[in-house]
């Protein structure tokens, strides 16, 4: 991993080094914990920071054959990190292997390969530089040249923490983006009104019809707003475009407060209606949109009771999503209440509907309005960094494209925009040196990667 990794020619290497390499990192979407930022956390050791959360290790420790006490359970850190060791030499060809020894050299600048041979070396190293005000959450933050970072946080949050990190002067900003996703779930009642009671506390609304619930979202929208949050994200199965009228969302909202469980036809409705009214927020506030759309969760239903959501049990769902998606953006179009939006799909096979389909709805208001995004969750690896490029490339405008983001619960993933950007140079380089683009369009060239790897996120986000 030298100064050319991934990058296979001349014009790559130039490209990278000159245009992509020192870019500031501006992280739109990530899963951070913001108490670990206020608080200027320091991991106990290798194990907390590195395997702490991470389900993308945690699947392939057990796709290994490594017990579950190794991986979720109480067995000590040094034993839960050998096993990881242990797992390394068998994630060849998989994203962790170079995320793995990328983030080692990058943040410990250790550039042993991580082997159980080398394990014992790299915990004992790694560790005892953790315990150093030089590895704070902070410190290592603003050492991977990040400038902006983006939390994902419920509409319940109180953004305490938030609010201290901007108080206490860290210069990397820190925002947090709203993520509406449980007041769209009423499949489950019981779940459903002890959030709306979570929400009622927080907005001061009593919330006894579907248009209370707008009013406090709509006081928590505006609150976020006033935090510094301009950046919406939805977690979706997939797209909710269904014909509804008022009246039978209002009475959809009364079955539920009042504990029944609806139908599937009333389900889709009440989602299509919710999923509207937040867009709309959204857009009134002159916010970005993100949605995230293909996954298929917690589908291991002894692991979930076990261990919850989130741990590594979720996976990519085949939905035909392309007529509600184009259906509801109409419809938020036709009414002027369709802001900037970013696309993420998770079946591999979308990437083209996917970029098609979103610039149905540019309207020349602002560059890239309509977004395709990064390569997201089991996409964000090497191939799939390719293939999401070069789908954006051949159906619209990469050179517009604000570029990627870690999607990580992890301080060690930044990284990933480095892995980003090689790949991004190593492609276009192959294309300047095959004579696909213009060699003497070099400095253009070089701009556009720029633009990529930095410029063009911080001017679409207005940061």
């Amino acid at each position: 991993m030298d100064a050319h990794f991934l990058l296979q020619t001349g014009t790559a290497v130039e490209l990278y080094h000159t245009h992509a390499a020192n870019k500031p990192v501006i992280d739109y979407h990530c899963h951070l914990n913001p108490q670990l930022i206020a608080e200027n956390y320091r991991f106990a050791d290798l194990t907390e920071i590195w395997l702490g959360g991470d389900h993308y290790k945690w699947r392939a420790m057990r796709a290994n054959g490594i017990p579950e006490e190794y991986i979720t359970g109480q067995k000590p850190a040094y034993e839960k990190f050998l096993k990881w060791a242990e797992t390394v030499p068998y994630t060849m060809r998989n994203p962790l292997y170079h995320w793995t020894h990328l983030e080692l050299s990058r943040v410990f600048g250790i550039d042993t390969v991580l082997n159980p041979s080398t394990a014992r070396e790299i915990y004992d190293e790694c560790t005892a530089k953790l315990q150093t005000p030089e590895f704070s959450v902070q410190s290592i933050m603003k050492r991977m040249n990040v400038e902006v970072v983006c939390t994902t946080d419920d509409p319940v949050d109180a953004l305490a923490y938030h609010r201290m990190i901007r108080e206490s002067g860290f210069t990397v900003k820190v925002l947090p983006t709203w993520r509406p996703d449980k007041a769209m779930a009423i499949e489950d009642p019981v779940a459903y009104n002890a959030y709306i009671a979570q929400l009622e506390e927080a907005s001061g609304v009593s919330v006894f019809t579907f248009d209370h619930l707008l009013e406090a979202l709509q006081r928590r929208h505006d609150f976020f707003a006033a935090e510094g949050c301009s950046v919406s994200d939805h977690g979706l199965e997939t797209f909710y475009a269904e014909p509804y009228s008022d009246a039978e969302v209002q009475t959809i909202f009364f079955k539920v407060r009042n504990g029944r469980t609806v139908d599937p036809a009333d389900l889709l409705k009440f989602r299509s209606a919710m999923l509207y009214e937040l867009a709309a927020m959204d857009a009134r506030s002159n916010w970005v949109q993100q949605f995230h759309v293909g996954a298929i969760r917690n589908n291991n239903s002894r692991m979930f009771k076990r261990l919850g959501a989130d741990t590594g049990f979720d996976g990519i769902n085949d939905y035909n999503y392309a007529t509600p998606m184009n259906r509801f953006f109409d419809r938020l179009e036709s009414n002027g209440l369709l802001c900037k939006t970013i696309l993420y799909n998770l079946n591999p096979r979308d990437n083209e509907a996917m970029v098609v389909n979103a610039y149905n709805f540019n309207d020349g208001s602002t560059p890239g309005k309509m977004q395709y995004g990064a390569s997201w969750w089991f996409l964000d690896q090497l191939e799939g960094i390719e293939n999401q490029i070069n789908a954006l490339s051949a159906l619209g405008l990469l050179s517009r494209f604000v570029g990627m983001l870690t999607d990580s619960r992890s301080f060690l993933s930044y990284p990933r925009h480095e892995y980003f950007r090689r790949i991004l140079c190593n492609i276009i380089g192959h294309d300047v040196e095959s004579g696909k683009l213009p060699l003497s369009e070099l400095p253009f060239i070089g701009k556009m990667v720029g633009d990529i790897s930095y410029t063009n996120a911080k001017n679409y986000f207005g940061w």
